[in-house]
Parts: C-alpha cells; sequence; structure tokens
C-alpha cells in the first residue's frame, strides 16, 4: 500500500471512529446516514460501506443497538411507558423499536420488563452491562443438533 493510500484509511477510520462516537454520546437525537456521512465527509454509500468494514455492522444497525441498549436499561429500572421508552431513545416508530428490541434481545420490551425485574441484583453495574448486553443475531451462537 502506498503512503497515500494508507494516509487515507486511517483518516478515513478516525473519521468513522469519530461517526460511532457520536451515535454513543448522541443514540437519542435523530441521526440517519446521511448526517452521520456528512459529518465524516463522506457519501452516504461510501460510509455504509467503510462503516461495515471496520465495525462489522451498518451504521443503522449499530444505532439501533445503541438504543436497544439504554431502552433495556429504562426498562429495567424505570416507569415509562414502552411507547414513552421508544421516544426516549431516539425512536420514531414503535413498531420498529419493538420488532428491532425483539430480534436483539428475544423477547419484546414489555416481556422483557416482566423478565427482568430484580434481574441482576447485586451484581456491580459494570458487569450487569456486559452480561446483559443485547446479542446480534450473527453473534449467536449455532444450536448444536445433538
Amino acid at each position: 500500500m502506498t503512503d497515500s493510500v494508507e494516509q487515507q484509511r486511517l483518516s478515513d477510520l478516525e473519521r468513522l471512529r469519530r461517526a460511532r462516537d457520536r451515535m454513543d454520546r448522541e443514540y437519542a437525537q435523530p441521526l440517519d446516514v446521511e448526517a452521520l456521512a456528512r459529518g465524516a465527509h463522506m457519501s452516504a454509500g461510501h460510509f455504509s460501506r467503510r462503516f461495515k468494514e471496520a465495525y462489522g455492522e451498518s451504521p443503522y444497525s449499530y444505532l439501533m443497538t445503541r438504543r436497544i441498549e439504554r431502552a433495556m436499561a429504562l426498562l429495567r429500572c424505570g416507569d415509562l411507558s414502552v411507547t414513552e421508552i421508544c421516544f426516549e431513545v431516539g425512536c420514531s416508530s414503535l413498531g420498529t423499536f419493538t420488532t428491532r428490541f425483539t430480534e436483539l434481545v428475544g423477547m419484546p420490551p414489555g416481556a422483557y420488563r416482566r423478565e427482568s425485574t430484580g434481574l441482576g441484583a447485586g451484581l456491580p453495574a459494570c458487569v450487569y452491562k456486559q452480561v446483559s448486553r443485547p446479542i446480534r443475531n450473527r453473534e449467536a451462537a449455532p444450536a448444536s443438533h445433538g
């Protein structure tokens, strides 16, 4: 690889990391790929391709995972309704939120709230956050066939 190509690659990675950090901080804001790409000085298509190469998932999928993680915390310890939580974490559609939550967590938000009551009691927050993190479909262990 030439020096200029390598410098461009490193520059792209730095801008992608800043975009990812922005998603981590501003997950509840109305972020879309076009706005994130503009902030990274890339076209939306180039940004999406480079983000997926760097992080293994699309920007949209990454952002939705951050939103679902926050929703899980609010469902465990908050008094907000599922609809209120949906909007609180930056989702604009209850249907999309519920579908994505169910895909990542394995159950709908209401069921998660019922089953998670008291879950993690006595665990340090940093440990509970790690063990309760949503598992994307591609990360789930394949089922063994006995």
